[in-house]
């Protein structure tokens, strides 16, 4: 099932965090934190502003990105945890 996000939302798949510390000590699933990078996998046509313009999106399908900690609203589709979230909450795109 595919899913278009509506006006500025982006819909975002969480890049998976190393399982290994640099010093090589293996990190267990219950001290993981959330990653707060992960690919576009869709984004919307962009938000209006009161005159009816379309202001385009900044990120695109396939870009790398970086938000916080909190951002998005979880969704599963087809067994696939992603998060929707506005582009606003996007710090910035890892290049």
């Amino acid at each position: 099932m595919a899913l278009k996000p509506l006006q500025d939302r982006v819909l975002v798949r969480r890049v998976e965090s190393e399982e290994k510390t640099a010093g090589g000590l293996i990190i267990p699933e219950s001290a993981k934190e959330k990653p707060s990078e992960g690919e576009v996998v869709s984004c919307g046509d962009g938000a209006r502003k009161d005159s009816g313009e379309l202001i385009e999106m900044t990120v695109k399908t396939g870009d790398r990105i970086l938000f916080g900690k909190w951002s998005g609203t979880e969704v599963t589709l087809d067994g696939e945890e992603l998060l929707m979230m506005k582009e606003s909450d996007i710090l910035g795109i890892i290049t």
